[in-house]
C-alpha cells in the first residue's frame, strides 16, 4: 500500500551542473515542468539547473514546485 500522501510521486534523475541528481515530484509537477521548460526554449534540465541557481537554501524539489506554481500563475494571468 502507498504511505498517504506519496501517491503518484515520480523519482527522475538529472544532471545538473555536471552533476547527477534525483528529484521526486508528482506527475502533474513533472508535466507543467515540461510545459515550463519548453515554453522557455529549454530542456527540463536547463529549467531545474535554473532553478537550483535560485533556490537559496531550499529543498529541489520544493523549489521546482514553486517555481511550477508561479508559471501557472503568470499563464493564468495573461
Amino acid at each position: 500500500m502507498t504511505p498517504p500522501g506519496r501517491a503518484g510521486i515520480v523519482k527522475r534523475s538529472l544532471v545538473i551542473a555536471g552533476h547527477s541528481t534525483s528529484v521526486s515530484l508528482e506527475e502533474p509537477f513533472w508535466a507543467a515542468l515540461r510545459e515550463m521548460a519548453a515554453a522557455r526554449g529549454m530542456s527540463v534540465a536547463q529549467a531545474v539547473a535554473a532553478i537550483d541557481e535560485e533556490r537559496g537554501g531550499r529543498n529541489l524539489s520544493s523549489a521546482i514546485r514553486v517555481a511550477v506554481l508561479a508559471y501557472v500563475r503568470d499563464a493564468a494571468r495573461g
